[in-house]
């Protein structure tokens, strides 16, 4: 009896380790078959650069897959005609200086000197004008000369009189000086001029082509010899600092998903060294499965679409590399 017992008491705990063992399984299994596990493919910003004028290209100084920093010279185009340009405006600066200046310090003594000359000579050209055309007057009064002889010398008379008056209006403006006027207009066409040459340095400062981020080249879309343009892109450049997976969720267990739930993302390349992210996006509007992703729903199906933001500190991803992943 008491061998029969213990036999009864073995068997008992066997089937009860089973038991336990059947439960913690079933409950592990239902587990892992409930996690959560979204497929997508990684998305990276990135910029199209372009020059901001239009002239050919001279040189392209990197090449596809070449890493670039921030300010890192990138290409270069033809600047001849701009640096022609602007020697001409600088030379125009200098020559209206000159005129300002000129006009700042007035007239010199001698320009008012020989002013006063032309006076005195217009004076003396007037007297003696006078006096003919008074002579003149007498003889014709006698009968001596003819009518026209007299006109002559009244027509003398009068040019001799108006070259005095701008003889003597010549004389007091050099000694007025310039005019408020003239000086503000002669500097007004200074700035103007300035101006000019400042907008044409800046122009050929846009002759090179800087990288405004930290990325990787992607594609190398002109070539040395083609005419470039505000429009027309120059190199794609992949951003280093934001990286996320895109992924697409059934509106089943779109519940499951909240901003800030972390996850972990296993990629092809190293899939035992998950990298870690967070849900920074979740969309509002339902969708259709996009062809390229790949889920176990149907493709008709509605979905959400959910981004998940990746810490990628050895820059190990790379644009539209699949992904999946696992929230906790």
């Amino acid at each position: 009896m008491l061998y029969l017992y213990d036999s009864r008491k073995k068997i008992a705990c066997v089937v009860g380790a089973l038991v336990l063992a059947c439960t913690a399984g079933y409950y592990f299994f239902q587990k892992q078959e409930d996690q959560l596990v979204l497929y997508g493919n990684v998305d990276v910003r990135q910029v199209s650069l372009a020059f901001n004028s239009s002239e050919r290209i001279e040189r392209m100084l990197v090449e596809e897959g070449d890493r670039v920093d921030k300010n890192d010279l990138l290409a270069i185009l033809e600047s001849r005609p701009l640096e022609l340009s602007i020697a001409k405006s600088e030379a125009a600066i200098e020559k209206q200086e000159a005129v300002v200046l000129r006009l700042k310090n007035g007239s010199r003594p001698e320009e008012i000197e020989q002013n006063a000359a032309k006076l005195r000579g217009a004076e003396a050209d007037y007297e003696n004008a006078l006096v003919h055309k008074n002579r003149m007057k007498e003889l014709y009064e006698s009968s001596a000369i003819s009518k026209q002889e007299l006109d002559n010398a009244w027509a003398r008379y009068k040019a001799a009189a108006a070259s005095v008056d701008n003889a003597r209006e010549t004389y007091r403006l050099s000694e007025l000086g310039p005019r408020y006027e003239d000086i503000a207009e002669a500097e007004a066409h200074l700035k103007g001029l300035r101006a000019d040459l400042l907008l044409q340095k800046y122009n050929l400062s846009q002759t090179k082509l800087y990288s405004p981020v930290n990325g990787v080249v992607r594609s190398r879309l002109q070539e040395i010899g083609d005419m470039a343009s505000p429009q027309k892109p120059v190199y794609l450049i992949a951003l280093d600092d934001t990286k996320w997976v895109r992924a697409y969720i059934s509106e089943q267990r779109l519940g499951e998903v909240k901003p800030g739930m972390e996850a972990e993302i296993f990629i092809d390349s190293f899939p035992d060294k998950p990298l870690r992210g967070q849900v920074g996006y979740i969309s509002n509007v339902a969708e259709f499965t996009p062809k390229t992703v790949q889920t176990e729903e149907l493709r008709s199906a509605l979905v959400y679409e959910v981004r998940v933001n990746v810490v990628d500190e050895n820059n190990i991803l790379r644009m539209g590399m699949p992904a999946t992943l696992k929230f906790q």
